[in-house]
Parts: C-alpha cells; structure tokens; sequence
C-alpha cells in the first residue's frame, strides 16, 4: 500500500469543496460514506448535496498528516485542518479522521469525523 495515497485522495476531496464540484465529491466517496460532525451525522448524499450552491470552502491547509494502515485495503488518514469557509472571513480549525477504503486501482472515504480544535 502507497500510504501517502490516501491523503494526495483527500486533498482531491477538499480541492472538491474549494470548487464546488459535485461530481468529483461524490466519486471520493463510498456509496455507505458515514460523517460524523458537531451537528450530527451526514450521508453521502448530504455531503454532496452541500455543493449544489457552489463552493463551500474558499481555501483550506492540511498539516500533521498521519496515515495508520488498517489492513491491506484500508487506511486511516488523520490530520489538523485550518480553512476559510466561504464567503466567510476568519478561517477556522479542526482535527479530522477518516477512513478510505481501496476500490480496485483508487481509494474511497468510508469514514470522516470532524472535531473543532481548541484555541
């Protein structure tokens, strides 16, 4: 297993929230994707329904990124995110966690959980 590949997949994910773009979100993730974020829970649906407005994130960094390998066709890639939501304009901060799933030559998020990090 590459197990840098997982994150060079969530970068896609996020530069998809950057863009607004539905089509590349929905294939990041798998069919039962489960979220898990200081509101509740999210589906994939939802995550990608976030998106029908356009983009929601109008810049984003990834640091600490650690990857735990959980078996040969899935991975744990965990990490702080510091982002600027958009039209907003103080960037916020949080600790995610999420699972990916390998699907014949890419990989796929299960799994994401969000915790806001404290200041």
């Amino acid at each position: 297993m590459t197990g840098l590949y997982p994150s060079v997949k969530k970068a896609a994910e996020e530069e998809a929230l950057v863009a607004g773009d539905q089509a590349t979100d929905r294939a990041m993730l798998h069919a039962d994707f489960l979220g898990v974020y200081s509101d509740g829970f999210g589906d994939k649906g939802a995550h990608v329904a976030q998106l029908a407005g356009g983009p929601v994130v109008q810049s984003y960094e990834m640091t600490g990124c650690r990857v735990m390998v959980l078996g040969p066709d899935h991975a744990v890639l965990s990490y702080h995110a510091t982002y600027l939501r958009a039209g907003h304009t103080v960037a916020e901060a949080m600790y995610v966690s999420s699972i990916w799933q390998r699907a014949g030559r890419t990989w796929v998020n299960v799994f994401s959980q969000d915790t806001a990090a404290v200041s």
